[in-house]
């Protein structure tokens, strides 16, 4: 069974990884151009979506509660990555 500290880490190499392929991404193409400050708020938005994920697989015990959690989660992250990539709901999270 898994530490605690163990999920943390291993939850932490997973966001470095995601955040490595734009990282990569920029050193081959000018079409990605990300700054520091975009770096840092996927990092936090990708942070947190793996510890409440983690939180969710360890609290919630019925299969269809903890998938339909899940789900939400990512449903959610993945709206509000597209709202501050193209703001596609015009609020000003985005700059609208």
């Amino acid at each position: 069974m898994k530490t605690k500290s163990n999920r943390l880490i291993g939850i932490v190499i997973f966001v470095v990884a995601l955040l490595f392929i734009p990282f990569i991404a920029m050193q081959f193409s000018d079409d990605v151009n990300w700054t520091l400050a975009d770096f840092v708020i996927a990092g936090i938005l990708l942070l947190v979506t793996g510890l409440i994920c983690d939180f969710i697989l360890r609290k919630v015990k019925k299969k269809e509660n903890r998938t339909a959690l899940i789900i939400a989660i990512i449903v959610l992250l993945l709206l509000v990555w597209a709202e501050l990539a193209v703001g596609i709901f015009g609020t000003p999270l985005a700059g609208s």
